[in-house]
């Protein structure tokens, strides 16, 4: 049964033939054919759900602001359509992220992600908040993971200087707020993040 807002699996459930798993690299070459966007997970490709116009604002804005900080330097940023290739086998699409190695143009993963953003979503929060977290946190490249609100000017930053220090968490709130990004040296306004979004009819 498909239940609205959720991730749904490519496999019938309903089919008496037991799934075959897919590997990360055989997930990533069955993409290239596919119209919509798709995360594996535990190998099975599970569709990703649609997102609001501010939730693609808001993705919109830390491309924006992201690629005129990083230009010419060595670390760029990449939308959902570049995958992440997790410890465990898993590939998850957050809706940014930034690499900070030279990644070749036909590349269908990053390379060495030390930013990823997530923009929450109603269907996918608790996800988001918890094993996508998770599985972020044992990338050993990543520096950062930023967790945006969409509906209120709100950051959640884990930051750590190396792969053998502890995650340490910073909430943001307010558009006066700056979050700062040390691995990559950019500071990113809560005004950019949140340009154009408007809160006061949101009560």
């Amino acid at each position: 049964m498909t239940v609205p807002g959720r991730a749904q699996p490519v496999y019938d459930p309903g089919m008496n033939v037991a799934p075959k798993l897919m590997t990360a690299d055989a997930f990533l070459v069955w993409c290239l054919d596919q119209d919509d966007r798709w995360e594996l997970v535990d190998g099975m490709p599970r569709m990703m759900t649609g997102a609001t116009r501010r939730h693609d604002r808001i993705v919109v804005n830390l491309i924006a602001d992201l690629h005129a900080k990083l230009r010419g330097k060595p670390c760029q940023p990449n939308t959902a359509d570049v995958a992440a290739r997790m410890v465990h086998g898993n590939v998850r699409r957050p809706d940014v992220t930034v690499d900070c190695a030279s990644v070749p143009d036909k590349s269908l993963s990053s390379t060495a992600p030390t930013v990823f953003f997530e923009v929450l979503s109603p269907s996918t929060r608790t996800i988001d908040l918890m094993r996508k977290a998770e599985e972020f946190k044992q990338m050993p490249t990543l520096r950062h993971i930023v967790i945006i609100e969409p509906d209120r000017p709100q950051v959640l930053l884990w930051s750590r200087a190396d792969e053998a220090d502890p995650w340490a968490d910073a909430d943001f709130d307010g558009l006066d707020a700056v979050v700062p990004l040390a691995a990559i040296d950019v500071t990113l306004p809560m005004t950019a993040i949140y340009d154009g979004i408007t809160f006061e009819a949101d009560a």
